[in-house]
Formats: C-alpha cells, sequence, structure tokens
C-alpha cells in the first residue's frame, strides 16, 4: 500500500509539471515583450551639486530591457549602426563633445543590427538594454549618458 501511495504521489508530480513547463515556457517567451516602459521625464531624478542625477527608475532598470518612445534624430551618416533618441523632432543630431554638455532629453541607441532610417518627424518605439554612466564610444568618439544597446526599433 505504501508503495502504492508514492506511485500516486510521483504520478500527481508529473502531471503537474507537465502542465506547469508549458506555463514557465510562455512567461519567459513573453518577458522581452513585457519590457519595462521609460519615457524622458522619467530619466532624471533631481538636479543635485554636480547637475542632474539619474532616476531610481533608471538605477533599478539598468541592465535591463526597456522600450522608449521618442523620435530618431538624423543620423551623422547612413551606414551607423547606432542612431540619438530625441523627446521631440529635430533637424540636426544633437551630438556632444563631452558629457557636460549632455542634453537631458537624449539617448543613443546602439542597434543590434544595421537598420534603414527613419523620417525626423516619425514616432519611433525602441526596445533593447538599458545602460547609463559615462562611456566614450571607440569608434566614433562620441560620448554618452544613456545607452540603449542591442535594440531594434519600429514606427509607431
Amino acid at each position: 500500500m505504501d508503495m502504492f501511495s508514492s506511485l500516486h504521489l510521483s504520478r500527481r508530480r508529473l502531471i503537474g509539471a507537465a502542465i506547469a513547463v508549458p506555463f514557465a515556457a510562455f512567461a519567459a517567451c513573453t518577458a522581452h515583450a513585457a519590457d519595462a516602459s521609460l519615457s524622458f521625464d522619467e530619466l532624471y531624478g533631481k538636479f543635485g551639486v554636480l547637475g542632474l542625477e539619474f532616476s531610481d527608475k533608471v538605477k533599478l532598470l539598468a541592465g535591463q530591457g526597456i522600450s522608449m518612445k521618442g523620435f530618431m534624430a538624423p543620423p551623422l551618416k547612413a551606414e551607423a549602426q547606432f542612431f540619438v533618441l530625441t523627446e521631440v523632432p529635430m533637424s540636426l543630431c544633437p551630438f556632444c563633445s563631452s558629457d557636460a554638455d549632455w542634453p537631458d532629453n537624449i539617448v543613443v541607441v546602439y542597434l543590434s543590427e544595421k537598420q534603414t532610417f527613419v523620417q525626423p518627424r516619425q514616432t519611433i518605439e525602441v526596445r533593447g538594454t538599458l545602460e547609463y554612466g559615462s562611456w566614450t564610444d571607440p569608434e566614433t568618439g562620441f560620448v554618452s549618458l544613456l545607452r540603449i544597446r542591442q535594440a531594434e526599433y519600429f514606427a509607431v
């Protein structure tokens, strides 16, 4: 009788696992689709003695998948694998010489692969991994404070 109890319990666990596994796989697949949304208003928390400070939300989401909406600034060259996401449409690219001059309403977007750029007045949504902190691109010398890496975008 004891042997049948353990057999019955094992069968129950097996059936439970068979039901749970597809749900776990579904949750993992939809995790990327449920990236945290970040807006330009949420990038900075306060103005401190050293200038703007990143918000707690930016610090919390660093290294995670996010989505942001904005506008693509005109790229420096057609073959670039990155662009600048801006809060408002711009006719010129807002590149800076140092992070001290960094505007508070732009984010550098590094694409996972080259894509065709859109018109500057087209709203886009970008999805990728958030990074913050001063970093200089070794290829271009461009200095950034906020980046979205391994990104993709689409018109909204």
